[in-house]
């Protein structure tokens, strides 16, 4: 029966490929694999696989001193993170700032298998056994808009791949905030201070646990800050985060 039952499975892929062709993520042209890019995409989607920092995932110019896994951005320098150490999939810009806003705005959540695969490989580095995936939460009044939240998408396809436990209510974000667009980094850090929280029903859940924290894209690190320390402070262990893509100063 388990031969019968692949081989019928093999079967219905097959004419599911035939009805409906994988599809680029960036354009929607042909290509060869589901979760694909075309070459054109390809070549403007900016993946961080080199050196990076090591708090945040930005990439970082590879000086050749074999010390990468001390790597910390300017920025991460500047400021300094509550979690303990981050990593990005891509850089927000080109084809990869289109997938995001695409999963983020353009009711595009058929994107999100494919995205947390990239997701998972970027996070190789932060795994850890028993580590609780959880994503940022959006406030209920976004929720009716967008239909779902895509952080929440991405953390749960992450924690499949891996095999660890997800927990989409770990953090609750009860008090509406203004969108961080077009505000600066400062008024980011004051606009969602105070706005998220460990919910009692899951403190005892979070004690001592380490935790990944998944976003879709980080900019200022100002929400990524406010839910790693609600975490902290609920007793978490440590904390890492990563994002699908990290904003960057272009050259």
């Amino acid at each position: 029966m388990g031969l019968q039952h692949n081989g019928l499975r093999s079967v219905m892929k097959g004419a599911l490929r035939l009805l409906y062709p994988p599809q680029c993520l960036g354009c929607g042209d042909g290509v060869s694999e589901d979760g694909g890019l075309c070459p054109d995409c390809w070549r403007e989607t900016r993946f961080i696989t080199g050196t990076c920092c090591t708090r945040c995932g930005a990439p970082l110019p590879d000086d050749g001193t074999g010390i990468a896994d001390l790597a910390i951005c300017d920025e991460c320098l500047r400021t300094p993170r509550p979690w303990r150490a981050g990593r990005a999939a891509m850089v927000y810009t080109g084809t990869g700032r289109g997938i995001v806003l695409a999963l983020k705005h353009g009711d595009r959540a058929d994107l999100a298998p494919a995205l947390a695969g990239w997701l998972s490989r970027a996070a190789a580095p932060l795994i850890r056994p028993g580590m609780i995936v959880a994503p940022v939460p959006i406030h209920w009044r976004r929720l009716l808009k967008r239909k779902y939240n895509q952080a929440e998408l991405l953390s749960a396809g992450l924690a499949r791949l891996r095999g660890l436990d997800h927990m989409p209510d770990l953090l609750t974000r009860p008090h509406y905030t203004e969108g961080q667009d077009h505000k600066g980094v400062s008024d980011r850090f004051a606009n969602i201070a105070g706005s998220l929280t460990v919910p009692n029903r899951r403190a005892r859940a979070v004690q001592g646990r380490a935790v990944l924290l998944v976003d879709d894209v980080m900019t200022s690190g100002a929400t990524l800050t406010e839910a790693a320390n609600a975490l902290i402070a609920a007793g978490s262990g440590p904390v890492s985060v990563v994002t699908l893509a990290r904003a960057v100063k272009q050259d």
